[in-house]
């Protein structure tokens, strides 16, 4: 397994380790605090070119800081921060990063041509116009003004904006948020799109579904460290549970509760869910005792069972939409 825990995790691991390729983007010994606060303590991080990476923890973690310094809008108390083999500065001076971030308004009074055109013509090299209007969707908004977009048609703005310097490296930081579910699938197969063409993505989410199904590899935070650092399947595994899904008509939420192997159930109707550590004892003990269960399913636990075990042992619940509930 190669999952790198906190005590584990150094600016040598990760994808990309040993090659002689410079990374898209390196920290060493990053720390900031805000008064007696530790914000971001001591991170270590490699991400090689073309990587799509997740940048995922609890609230607190640290994960807005460290972008914030990442793009040059926060000064670290310690470490460096190296991107495309030069500085931040000059990364950005030369297009070569491109950031859509939570806070922000767009210029109000301005059509989204007029602002995306006037944006262009910044960038030393910036991308074609229409490749940008392409890859945000922006065809039929053209001519809105920008303080009438709804939230979903902002967010496509800014990813417009983040694509008009033709970056190598994308910083995302809650990417989808206002997106319907529709604009959500348009939104990441783009950012496949992205990727297979050798941009890096680094982005950050709350919906944890997206990191599992997007993300090469996903980076954990928490108390502004690196938890673990591995592909998503591996941190899935780290949750160490199955989650076992069948139908039984009349199901008693004590009674199955009782079965060996099971460590939690949920009951609706006649759907039950359980989680177990040890599947294969639970599913001989339930086929055993009711002879009606069908249509079962064994599964591994969802993402979020596994960024809780790794951040907030014994803490809270994921939500019914698969975000981590601070």
């Amino acid at each position: 397994m190669t999952m790198r825990t906190v005590a584990e995790s150094g600016s040598e691991g990760g994808p990309g380790s040993g090659s002689a390729t410079e990374p898209a983007l390196e920290l060493r010994g990053l720390r900031k605090s805000f008064g007696e606060v530790r914000a971001v303590d001591g991170i270590d991080l490699r991400i090689g070119v073309g990587e799509v990476v997740a940048l995922l923890g609890p609230n607190g973690a640290g994960k807005t800081t460290t972008l914030d310094m990442l793009l040059g809008l926060g000064t670290p108390d310690a470490g460096e921060i190296r991107v495309l083999g030069g500085t931040i500065h000059d990364a950005i001076r030369r297009g070569r990063i491109g950031a859509m971030l939570q806070e922000g308004e767009l210029l109000p009074g301005a059509t989204v041509r007029e602002l995306i055109t006037t944006m262009s013509a910044l960038q030393p090299k910036p991308m074609p116009l229409a490749e940008v209007i392409e890859y945000a969707e922006l065809g039929g908004l053209l001519s809105r003004r920008t303080d009438k977009l709804s939230g979903g048609e902002t967010q496509r703005v800014r990813f417009a904006l983040a694509l008009l310097g033709d970056p190598e490296l994308l910083v995302l930081d809650e990417p989808t948020a206002a997106m319907d579910v529709t604009a959500r699938r348009s939104f990441w197969a783009t950012i496949r799109r992205l990727a297979k063409a050798g941009r890096t993505i680094l982005f950050s989410t709350h919906y944890l579904e997206e990191a599992d199904t997007i993300a090469d590899r996903i980076v954990l935070l928490a108390a502004g460290r690196i938890a673990a650092d591995g592909p998503t399947t591996e941190i899935r595994a780290a949750a160490a549970a199955r989650v076992v899904r069948f139908t039984l008509p009349g199901a008693d939420r004590d009674e199955l509760a009782l079965l060996p192997g099971a460590d939690g159930v949920e009951v609706h109707g006649t759907a039950v869910t359980m989680r177990s550590a040890d599947s294969d004892t639970l599913l001989r003990a339930l086929l055993d005792r009711y002879a009606d269960a069908r249509d079962v399913e064994v599964a591994t636990a969802p993402l979020a069972d596994a960024v809780l075990t790794l951040t907030e042992p014994g803490g809270s619940t994921p939500d019914k939409r698969g975000e981590v509930a601070a």
